[in-house]
């Protein structure tokens, strides 16, 4: 056992493996945090499509090498060494975006990975998928040459000085409600609609006149302003639409869902675009009839062409109810006429490439634009990345002022087909010949400096197969399967650890949103694939309920599975948080009847602080909690729950010694996981375990208290 000053007391004492040990939890939530900032380029190969809760690279190579590694191994001295784990096999029965399955790829082991959603399944094995990037460049400039004029046309507008047709980058639209008076009333909350992301360094703002619809320049926190056109006097920070409800002229109030169509979603109005001038400068210009005039024909095309678009009508789900209680009945309603002319169009042009392999890297570029190119998406700003994509929240929110993207794009676009595929595609390619670790270069006396990447590991080059008998005859074979994992084509006792992270215990639900992509894939690809021949992207076997119980059966399949298959001597690590005893006893429960027990914990950090819908959290969770495994017949733990509150007391004091802000959340999350190992090795029923977690919650909570509105260690009181 490693035995550093850091080592944790009261854990197993007879490790196989140097995860079950100490393990870095400071050093890699370090990196991890630098990592969560920018993880689309840190770890470009996760992030090559959509995916929800995607794990971080830098903790699952953490995680997948101490899961590999003898007793004793000092992970974090080899975090940063090539490794060649040759003949070790590693499972993901949640593979999600494919995270572990690159991170035991890097470490030179071998993995599978299975995950029932079709879309996931597709975007891992596209992303794990060698095409050469020459040939991806010859089949993109072809699609420039064929379809990109096409789009382009119609996202153009004229100049007023020069009367020349200028490139549109962004159009701004609102909805709106019509009264009983006849009354047509936009949604503003305010007619400020563009400012800086940093409005106190640079205050200027674009205004749209409530009385004429033209655009204007002011400050974005002007209260008295009259319009240059017409002398309308307004106010740009009150708009007639405030929360749940919309002030007529006559100063009536009525609730918005109250004026709600019978059939259709509310209308809506486009009344400024961001257009781009040959010189890179960008201008706001209103809608002036010539525009109107595109846009309708664009809607007369549409009626016209024969494309593929999707016809998969909203399922009701936690996430989805609200677009449904707004009329939004079928995925096509999510976008407006122009938006699936231009989507229609260039996938046809896709579903024409030849090659297989070229074409398939395509529709997964395309299925990923989707999210930043519908009317689910809204303005983020200037001086950031200008389009908030549709999924900021996991519920799918209605947009009140949506902002329509220009599909292809160009150099200073956002979420479009060109610069995502840059940004997106080409890096992901690249990651696979050239994969690097995140590092802090130091000073002589190991303090941080600026962030820089390394190479840690060899060029990522494995061979998918679909069957074990591949895989095992193949030395670079890698297992990427679509399917229930509670019943995987593996023979018992053949997987030398599971890494995973399981679906979330709540309302997430991940198929409800991923149709969103499904309702565009399933047409193209139910020929060639048997799980996109499915009535959506759900299927039996699916983990994710919001009844705790319900939960907890579902995932012990799963985890049943893996015992089954796991060695003797390995061990099955996973990810959870979660802020309430419930969601900690389904855990419990998922794990004893597989016939495991927790033999450790390790808080490592989660995801950036900042993301959304992590910001609108009082006490956010910041944390993931790394649970330790083993079958019951060899585990060996004995641990009392003094000894877990004193665990969680040395954790919290490890993580904040080295400058982390951990939360009261943050908190329960280390007990809660450190209580496990006290209580899987005993059989209790499900409201034993919430109340075992709550008694010992709140001993730690003891340990922070609040005097005179600061948290102070209760030892210091």
């Amino acid at each position: 056992m490693n035995t550093t000053a850091h080592t944790i007391p009261f854990l197993p004492t007879s490790e196989t493996t140097a995860i079950e040990g100490d393990f870095p939890i400071v050093e890699i939530s370090q990196i991890a945090e630098q990592e969560s900032w920018r993880k689309e380029i840190n770890r470009p190969i996760y992030h090559i499509h959509k995916w929800w809760a995607t794990r971080l690279g830098s903790v699952f190579r953490g995680i997948t090498l101490a899961a590999l590694s003898e007793p004793g191994t000092d992970v974090w001295q080899s975090f940063y060494k090539h490794h060649q784990l040759s003949g070790k096999v590693v499972l993901d029965p949640f593979m999600g975006s494919g995270t572990t399955l690159g991170e035991a790829t890097k470490l030179g082991a071998k993995a599978i990975g299975c995950d029932i959603n079709p879309v996931s399944t597709f975007q891992v094995r596209q992303a794990f998928t060698h095409v050469p990037e020459s040939e991806l460049r010859a089949a993109f400039a072809h699609l420039e040459a064929q379809v990109a004029p096409e789009i382009r046309r119609y996202y153009q507008t004229r100049d007023p000085v020069s009367g020349e047709l200028i490139p549109v980058l962004y159009c701004f639209w609102v909805k709106t409600v019509t009264t009983p008076e006849n009354e047509t009333i936009p949604l503003f909350s305010r007619y400020v609609f563009s400012q800086d992301a940093y409005p106190k360094k640079k205050p200027k703002a674009q205004l749209v006149c409530p009385a004429c619809w033209e655009v204007m320049e002011n400050r974005h926190d002007a209260t008295e302003v009259v319009c240059p056109h017409c002398a309308q006097p307004f106010n740009p920070q009150q708009g007639p639409a405030a929360g749940q409800y919309v002030t007529a002229t006559n100063g009536k109030r009525y609730r918005i869902k109250d004026l709600l169509p019978a059939d259709k979603p509310l209308a809506q109005r486009m009344y400024a675009m961001m257009a781009l001038r040959p010189n890179g400068e960008k201008i706001y210009l209103p809608v002036r009839d010539e525009d109107q005039a595109l846009y309708a024909e664009a809607e007369t095309r549409l009626e016209q062409e024969e494309l593929p678009l999707p016809t998969l009508s909203v399922r009701s789900g936690h996430n989805t109810d609200q677009a449904l209680g707004y009329n939004y009945r079928h995925w096509r309603d999510f976008f407006n006429a122009r938006q699936l002319l231009c989507l229609g169009l260039l996938l046809r042009s896709i579903l024409e490439i030849e090659d297989v392999a070229v074409q398939e890297q395509m529709l997964c570029l395309f299925s990923g634009t989707l999210e930043f190119n519908n009317m689910f998406c809204s303005f983020k700003g200037e001086g950031t990345g200008a389009v908030r994509h549709m999924f900021s929240h996991h519920i799918l929110k209605p947009e009140r002022a949506p902002l329509e993207n220009s599909v292809w794009g160009m150099d200073k676009s956002s979420g479009t087909f060109s610069t995502l595929f840059e940004s997106r595609l080409l890096r992901a390619k690249r990651y696979l010949d050239e994969p690097f670790e995140v590092d802090f270069q130091r000073t002589l006396f190991g303090e941080r400096l600026g962030a820089i990447k390394t190479v840690a590991s060899s060029a990522i080059d494995v061979q998918r197969v679909d069957s074990w008998a591949q895989f095992k005859a193949i030395p670079n074979a890698m297992m990427v399967l679509n399917g229930d994992s509670a019943t995987l084509p593996i023979p018992a006792k053949s997987v030398d650890a599971v890494v995973t992270d399981p679906p979330y215990f709540d309302f997430v639900h991940y198929s409800e949103l991923s149709d969103f992509f499904f309702a565009w894939l399933s047409p193209v690809l139910k020929g060639r694939y048997a799980w996109f021949e499915r009535a959506d992207s759900s299927a039996p076997g699916e983990v994710q309920h919001k009844d705790s119980r319900v939960f907890a059966r579902q995932l012990a399949a799963v985890f049943s599975e893996c015992q089954r298959v796991l060695k003797d001597d390995g061990v099955l690590a996973f990810s959870f948080h979660h802020s309430r005893v419930e969601g900690w006893a389904a855990i419990y429960e998922a794990i004893t009847s597989a016939g495991l027990a927790v033999v450790a914990a390790h808080p490592v950090h989660a995801e950036l602080r900042a993301a959304s819908p992590k910001t609108a959290a009082k006490e956010p969770i910041s944390l993931d909690a790394i649970l330790i495994c083993k079958k019951r017949s060899v585990a060996d733990v004995y641990m009392d729950e003094k000894s877990a509150i004193a665990n969680t007391r040395t954790l919290v004091k490890r993580l904040e010694n080295a400058g982390m802000s951990i939360s009261t959340t943050d908190h329960f999350v280390i007990t809660a996981s450190q209580m496990l190992i006290v209580l899987s090795s005993q059989t209790l029923n499900f409201d034993a375990v919430c109340n075992a977690l709550q008694k010992a919650s709140k001993h730690t909570h003891n340990l922070y208290v609040v005097h005179e509105k600061k948290r102070i260690p209760a030892d210091m009181l």
